[in-house]
This record gives C-alpha cells, structure tokens and sequence, in this order.
C-alpha cells in the first residue's frame, strides 16, 4: 500500500523565480529515477518561501536509500541546495512531517 508523506522546506531569500524555473523542466533522468524508486506522485505547493511536498510512494525510506548515491538525484540535490535554507544529504532516516488529525 503506498504511503503519503509530507515534507516541509524553505527557500533562501530571493530563490523563488530560480526555483520554479528548476522545476519548470525536471531532468527526464530525474523522473525515471523517482519512478523506479516507486514514487508515484510528488506535488509542491510553495508560499512565500514555505514549500510544502506531498509525495506518493511505495515505501518512503527505501526510496530515500534508492535514490541517496543515484547520479540524477545527487546532481538535483546539489542544484537545490543552492535554493533551500537548509540542504538534503539524505543521510537521515526522516519520515516526514507526522500527521496531526484526520477527518474521518
């Protein structure tokens, strides 16, 4: 059963437009990664500098490990941290952000 996961990030003053431009063409090697890796959906709503990711996937954390030394996302990491306050080195064990409540 896939799960859902919430992240939360945040960008450096000004990275705004230099992130949407990122995001407006993903690298095609970046998409077949996080599909082998079995994410099936990744969406990113942004306000002001607060991004919220709701991700899709089969298993979160082998995901994470999958994707950790892959080529595509360790350039894609490094191109983000350049934008976010605080870099992913995929070297922790996350779980995103827990969830607080659900309407039944």
């Amino acid at each position: 059963m896939p799960e859902t996961i919430v992240l939360h990030t945040k960008l450096k003053p000004g990275a705004a437009q230099a992130y949407a431009d990122a995001h407006a063409a993903i690298p095609a090697e970046l998409v077949t990664a996080l599909k082998d890796a079995g994410v099936a959906s990744w969406r990113i709503w942004r306000s002001g500098r607060e991004l919220i990711h709701v991700v899709e996937v089969d298993d979160y954390k082998a995901m994470r490990r999958e994707l950790a030394q892959h080529p595509a996302n360790v350039a894609w990491q490094a191109r983000m941290a350049e934008l976010l306050e605080i870099e992913d080195d995929y070297s922790g064990n996350d779980s995103g952000v827990p969830l607080v409540w659900e309407l039944p």
